[in-house]
């Protein structure tokens, strides 16, 4: 079965991280959080797969150690949000993984930010 990862978003506070995946109308949900990682998986059913049949999982290795025991998950209609409570607290990440992913790739042309005539110009992506 084919696997993809959910969108996941992340915010850095002195005390926890914050991780939220943004499925929509899951159930069946698996997250489980270690010191060292986070495992989240949606199981095989209809309602957990997107419209290819795609089956979402995400494992992360975190940037630090966190305390397991003191966080948790919820979940809403939109998304999972994870409350991982850090080991050291008040010492900001500056990236959620162990590892530094590049996952978007550095724009080496420099030009001035476009004025309010120009946002729908189609260099910058906007079409009327």
């Amino acid at each position: 079965m084919a696997r993809q990862h959910a969108r996941t978003l992340w915010y850095d506070r002195p005390k926890y991280v914050f991780m939220e995946f943004c499925v929509e109308d899951s159930t069946d949900v698996h997250v489980l959080i270690e010191d060292h990682r986070i495992v989240f998986r949606l199981h095989c059913l209809l309602s957990c797969k997107n419209a290819d049949g795609v089956e979402l999982y995400n494992e992360i290795e975190f940037y630090a150690k966190v305390n397991s025991k003191d966080s948790q998950d919820k979940r809403s209609g939109r998304s999972i949000t994870c409350f991982v409570r850090k080991w050291k607290e008040k010492v900001a990440w500056p990236r959620l993984t162990k590892e530094d992913i590049k996952l978007l790739k550095k724009v080496n042309t420099k030009r001035p930010p476009p004025g309010m005539d120009d946002l729908d110009a189609p260099e910058y992506g906007c079409i009327r």
